[in-house]
């Protein structure tokens, strides 16, 4: 995510359902991005989906998004992970309720009335999609949150043992009772501005040494919550960025 945003915007603002279901796919010369559609079981989730240009089959990453669900930074984070070489895709965990609203305060309200063991469904229907998907490795998948997304990236994980990697980006963490079940390999990146967070992770870290698992995690100085949307301080996002795609690149085989 280089300080002159490698990555292309599409679209504007927050696209709600009905947009999503009408958007072309998205060209460029170096990946393909389309909104694509499966089930989960009786209903339809809605992601965007991003290919790197490559001649043998890439590694996985499903993108975890925000409180304020599908966005342009999202659909962009996609698209990144594309050109650093995954087969990258983002549900719209908001399917269920139309789709993700025009309002960022009303996207948060539906966000909070989701079941947990309903988003673990549709993450589970995101990875039997990409089994579908013949450019993708289905058997090297890891998976990426920000903000509520990254409570849930770190959650999945306690989900699905075949998961390979997670990464959280300034999420919480799971229940501590639940740590024991992860098998993927885990990176937390967090800012320092962030006390809300910052205040539950020595407790979380200790936890998972506790129950005997590795957890890298690097408080990033300067930056608050959200950085890599907002871009504050754009060397520090780009830092991070650089750790995140290493640490998928090498617990993916990438």
């Amino acid at each position: 995510m280089g300080g002159k945003r490698r990555y292309g915007a599409v679209g504007g603002g927050i696209v709600c359902g009905a947009a999503l279901l009408m958007a072309a796919a998205h060209y460029r010369s170096d990946i393909h991005a389309e909104y694509v559609k499966y089930l989960s079981g009786k209903d339809t989730v809605t992601a965007y989906i991003a290919y790197p240009e490559r001649p043998q089959p890439a590694p996985a990453v499903i993108v975890i998004h925000e409180i304020f669900g599908m966005s342009d930074f999202i659909r962009q984070t996609t698209e990144q992970l594309a050109k650093d070489g995954f087969v990258a895709i983002a549900p719209d965990l908001l399917s269920r309720r139309g789709g993700t609203p025009s309002s960022p305060d009303s996207a948060r309200k539906l966000i909070a009335t989701l079941n947990a063991d309903t988003v673990t469904g549709d993450l589970d229907a995101t990875r039997a999609y990409l089994k579908t998907v013949k450019a993708a490795r289905a058997s090297d998948v890891g998976v990426i949150g920000f903000c509520w997304g990254g409570g849930q990236s770190f959650r999945y994980a306690t989900n699905v043992p075949e998961l390979k990697a997670f990464v959280v980006c300034y999420g919480p963490a799971p229940n501590t009772a639940d740590m024991p079940k992860i098998r993927a390999k885990g990176l937390g990146v967090y800012a320092e501005n962030d006390a809300r967070i910052d205040a539950g992770l020595a407790d979380a870290a200790a936890a998972m040494r506790a129950a005997g698992k590795d957890y890298p995690y690097t408080v990033y100085p300067g930056v608050g919550h959200g950085f890599f949307r907002t871009r504050e301080k754009p060397e520090v996002a780009d830092s991070a960025w650089r750790a995140v795609i290493r640490f998928f690149r090498a617990q993916l085989k990438s």
